[in-house]
């Protein structure tokens, strides 16, 4: 029987490239960016190794921009508003004309067991789905099978409920068939939040062609007027924030408790927007953060508002103590 031949030097090469990657790992991070269970259906399963997380070229998420993604808080083992998040993507899948890789149930389970491989306790799962790879064409008609990624990123720390600072984005913001999907296609996105840095800013917010106040780069952003009432623009131009609407949800009790006179999901104007005794910025990776100032508009008195604390504080223990609707256990 003949020896099979094996490339040595070939096998080496990748060796090494392999441990070059790892090697890149360290001198980005110094320590691990994500954890090293994470989920590739290009490997068919659970991939172990974080230097071999990668993506093909060829997929036309890369150079095409043709995916989705969306993203889950893990709070003391639960994900939070996961099956929101889930329905969410596949929505915007389906308005990127992106075939689902798996059915829903599929695709959820496969979400929970790699934050279960991972034991991650405190963090995010980040994940996306794209055309696939086939080739470097614009039509998605040469890719193989769409694809899905998923990471778990570990963060210990605490939530900031430190007013912050935002400017108005000179940046165009993306017309409503697309800012409505939470589509890979996140430049305008990232310029928004480098020119609100550039200007000593956490974020700069968005006006619609009417001049209506629209959403920051990554989040939703609420008020509370004079009256009382808690304000936040339409969701039929921006992307419909998961966190934004269970804030609209738990709010509801301090209109029970006579502390917000009403709740409004409505057009509203900038000057509405910043004679308003409290603002908010709202999402997964700020939750509820307090808006102290925007350009140079002092809002309120310049501090931390009341309501914007208790709804931060709803939020918090929602992720503690919540219904099964929005809490997710994951096996350990």
């Amino acid at each position: 029987m003949k020896e099979p031949m094996y490339d040595l030097e070939a096998t080496n090469r990748k060796l090494g490239q392999v441990e070059r990657l790892d090697l890149n790992l360290v001198a980005r991070f110094g320590k691990r960016s994500f954890l090293g269970d994470n989920y590739s259906s290009i490997f068919g399963g659970i991939v172990t190794d974080e230097a071999a997380m990668v993506i093909p070229m060829d997929d036309h998420m890369v150079h095409r921009g043709h995916g989705v993604f969306d993203t889950a808080t893990i709070a003391n083992r639960h994900l939070y508003e996961l099956d929101q998040h889930v329905d969410r993507i596949v929505k915007s899948a389906t308005m990127a004309k992106i075939i689902l890789p798996f059915d829903r149930e599929t695709l959820r389970r496969i979400l929970i067991q790699t934050v279960s491989v991972s034991k991650c306790i405190n963090g995010s799962l980040r994940y996306w789905i794209s055309a696939g790879p086939g080739d470097f064409q614009l039509s998605p008609s040469g890719c193989h099978q769409p694809a899905l990624y998923a990471i778990v990123i570990e963060d210990k720390s605490l939530f900031n409920s430190k007013g912050i600072k935002v400017v108005t984005s000179s940046i165009p913001m993306k017309p409503p068939q697309f800012a409505t999907m939470k589509s890979v296609n996140y430049l305008p996105n990232a310029l928004s939040k480098m020119e609100a840095e550039e200007k000593g800013a956490y974020a700069a917010i968005w006006l619609d062609d009417d001049g209506f106040v629209a959403e920051g780069p990554s989040m939703n952003v609420a008020f509370i007027t004079k009256e009382k009432e808690m304000l936040m623009p339409k969701f039929d131009k921006i992307l419909t924030g998961c966190t934004a609407k269970r804030v609209l949800t738990l709010a509801e009790g301090l209109v029970r408790e006579g502390k917000l006179r009403g709740i409004r999901v409505d057009n509203m104007s900038v000057d509405e927007g910043k004679s308003a005794d409290e603002m908010m910025l709202i999402g997964s990776g700020v939750l509820v953060r307090p808006v102290i100032q925007w350009d140079e508009q002092v809002i309120g008195d310049g501090k931390e508002g009341p309501i914007t604390q208790t709804l931060l504080n709803f939020i918090l223990e929602d992720m503690k103590s919540g219904p099964s609707s929005v809490r997710v256990p994951v096996p350990c």
